[in-house]
């Protein structure tokens, strides 16, 4: 069969996109060392610079099939000795374009496109010569798999995002993923790649990491500059040299790298452990993961064409659900862009440099902030606290954090020193007097916080900006000590800062567009994303959040039982339960915020739970026992008083929902944030909303609380 012939039936699929960003293979002739021949060099490029990752539409998998098959004919001719792809500098391939696939609108088109990933894949698979895949940045989904399809592979030390997170997008890894993984790195680790990390927060795997798990043969150096895939290449090239000629020691070493247990009793206990993670994570209320579980379990005994059949039907039908079509809504449109260009914030050109950082306060929040700002800023950060024993104890839980940095492979030895370095201490504010921003993170109490930052104003430069990282407190009420309004802003972090990647932005009406801009400016370099909001108690996520829990506190206090009140929201698969948010925030934190909602917004919304508050006065942490069963102990049962009006847990789930479209509502109309969408990423990346769920706005207008409540959809 012809080139032409072989993808002639998917021609008319390939249509359908005539404005694809095409990756093109680019063939590029080398010379293997020691006389071993010519290996063809294919560079996966879109030319749409060097920011924007390359994907993989129906036209350029047409096409790097095409020249696939060009370079195995030349094989066959015995002009080339290898084969083998790299991407432009940081990508391999970022993965399927997720924009053309959420266009196939009919079920033979998602089959067509399910099948012509694994035509062109199994290319590499079944070259004539050896093919390998050079590693040398991002490879996610389909572009992790093209190097899959590849018979050796090689990783940069500097590359970073691997993993396969089809299960978080609504898929499945269906180009190979699901049989080739746990054949090449044993099927526990695979059920890490393919469920575990996914449905964790999307976690990604850097190059050593990468190596160590399996999914290369060969870890070798990035050289100097990162950006210049050069020296990896050519480290490629001649270890690929010493496989083409069967050097003994170099195969030796690849066999046993690829030594994993594939067992029955392996198996057996990767599919056990992955069903525990699809349980936990989903409750069965999400169809991606568990048809990925089922593909998965039922592919160990399957040959590479029966799991590739169950693969493309699997990806086909996924495809046509709406949580695949609310995935791709919350990850495109909403996380990448919308984040890329948040509402609201002035020119970047007005930002000011910050040279150096104040955090007020030697907690573990405030350690956490110390340790991002001079990470990510590289420059000086100093911490106060009202005695020197807590200031000592404050940097040296930084100084345990950057270890612990070391420990798991996240920073090299040789930088540890100079970033425990940047992060000073002292129980003077004087130290603050040449520092560019200053954040405070004291105790939440709006009497302290406005002594705290009415001091910072007498110590610092009249350009110095002033931040608060409170959760819920006034940021105009704090300004109003300060002399100079204009220079405070509200910096919200969510809790682990390294981890969560929200940063709400509060404008006060006095702040400038100067100390906006900087505030912007400096969330981005801290790698956050970072939405503006108006001052409006606890925001957005807190605000959304408290209403949701609120709901199920009152309907607990109200009577009905525990375990009803606390699974009410789980067909919605929510990251975890009411009640065990509750334990892991704080109930007296919990309880402290709803009181000042309370405060703001009255009962009506916002009572304050007596029942809660008992629990608050007898320090005591949650409701379910600490042991981790669903049991309410004794003891705190005898805390509480109930009412006699339970709910089902149905009638439960509508209060939820329309309690939440009605405070959505009000929060638009008070102008919080400037559109439903700002809402979205924030409880996405604050919340960590799931995206099936499609954002909440559109879930609510989807169940019709929206227009049950307000009269009107979130979304037209």
């Amino acid at each position: 069969m012809t080139t032409a012939d072989r993808f002639d039936r998917f021609h008319e699929l390939a249509a359908l996109f005539p404005d694809e960003v095409i990756t093109r293979a680019e063939v590029t002739d080398l010379d293997l060392p020691g006389d071993r021949g010519t290996l063809a060099l294919l560079t996966l490029d879109n030319h749409a610079g060097p920011r924007r990752p390359t994907t993989l539409g129906p036209n350029s998998l047409i096409g790097i099939g095409e020249v696939l098959d060009v370079q195995a004919q030349r094989a066959r001719d015995g002009q080339i000795a290898a084969v083998a792809i790299v991407g432009k500098p940081g990508f391999l391939v970022a993965g399927a374009d997720l924009g053309s696939i959420k266009r196939l609108t009919r079920h033979e088109h998602g089959q067509l496109m399910a099948e012509l990933g694994h035509e062109v894949y199994n290319t590499l698979t079944d070259f004539p010569v050896p093919s390998f895949a050079f590693i040398n940045g991002m490879a996610l989904g389909g572009g992790l798999e093209i190097a899959l399809a590849c018979q050796y592979r090689t990783i940069s030390t500097a590359a970073a995002g691997l993993g396969l997170p089809e299960t978080h997008l609504g898929l499945i890894p269906g180009w190979g993923g699901v049989w080739k993984t746990p054949r090449l790195i044993g099927p526990e680790a695979a059920v890490t790649l393919i469920f575990e990390n996914p449905l964790n927060g999307n976690r990604t795997l850097k190059g050593a990491a990468a190596y160590e798990l399996g999914l290369a043969d060969a870890l070798l150096d990035a050289g100097q500059d990162p950006a210049d895939t050069t020296a990896f290449v050519q480290a490629s090239v001649d270890w690929a040299a010493q496989v083409v000629a069967g050097d003994a020691q170099a195969l030796e070493q690849i066999e046993r790298h690829r030594s994993r247990d594939t067992s029955e009793e392996a198996w057996g206990r990767a599919v056990q452990k992955a069903e525990r993670i699809v349980q936990a994570k989903t409750g069965g209320h999400v169809p991606a993961p568990a048809r990925a579980l089922e593909v998965f379990a039922q592919g160990q005994h399957r040959t590479r064409e029966e799991s590739a059949q169950a693969e493309c039907d699997a990806l086909a039908d996924l495809m046509q659900t709406p949580e695949f079509h609310h995935t791709v809504y919350a990850f495109l449109d909403v996380v990448q862009k919308r984040s890329k260009n948040p509402a609201g914030a002035p020119s970047a050109d007005l930002a000011r440099p910050v040279r150096k950082v104040g955090v007020v306060g030697a907690g573990l929040m405030a350690g956490q902030l110390a340790l991002l700002f001079a990470q990510r800023l590289q420059v000086p950060v100093v911490m106060t606290d009202i005695d020197q024993e807590r200031v000592d104890r404050g940097v040296s839980s930084v100084h345990e954090q950057v270890d612990k940095l070391v420990s798991k492979g996240r920073l090299k030895s040789e930088m540890a020193e100079g970033l425990k370095g940047l992060v000073s201490g002292s129980v003077s504010k004087d130290v603050y007097a040449d520092a560019d921003f200053v954040i405070e993170a004291v105790f939440e109490e709006m009497g302290v916080k406005k002594q705290v930052l009415s001091e910072l104003e007498a110590i610092v430069s009249p350009e110095c900006i002033l931040a608060t990282n409170t959760s819920s407190l006034s940021v105009t009420e704090m300004a109003s000590v300060l002399q100079h309004p204009e220079r405070m802003v509200g910096f919200h972090f969510f809790n682990p800062v390294a981890v969560m990647p929200l940063l709400e932005i509060v404008r006060g009406p006095q702040t400038t567009d100067e100390v906006l801009a900087t505030a912007f400016a400096t969330a981005k370099t801290l790698g956050k994303t970072a939405v503006l909001v108006q001052d409006a108690t606890a925001f957005v996520v807190n605000r959304i959040l408290l209403r949701q829990m609120g709901e199920i506190q009152n309907s607990f206090d109200q009577g009905t039982p525990a375990e009803v009140a606390d699974h009410a929201l789980d067909p919605m698969a929510l990251p975890m339960t009411p009640f065990t948010l509750l334990a892991m925030v704080g109930v007296p934190v919990a309880q402290h915020v709803t009181e000042s909602l309370n405060a703001s917004f009255g009962d009506e919304r916002f009572p304050v739970s007596q029942n809660l508050q008992a629990l608050v006065d007898h320090r005591v942490k949650g409701i379910w026992a600490e042991d981790g069963s669903q049991t309410i102990p004794e003891q705190t049962l005898a805390l509480m008083e109930f009412g006699d009006a339970p709910q089902t847990s149905e009638e439960l789930l509508v209060r939820v929902q329309d309690a939440l479209a009605e405070e959505i509502g009000l929060m638009l109309d008070e102008g919080v944030v400037a559109d439903a969408e700002d809402i979205d990423l924030c409880m996405i990346l604050g919340a960590g909303w799931p995206l099936h769920l499609g954002g909440i706005t559109p879930y609510l207008d989807e169940v019709g609380a929206s227009e049950r409540v307000n009269g009107r959809r979130f979304h037209t």
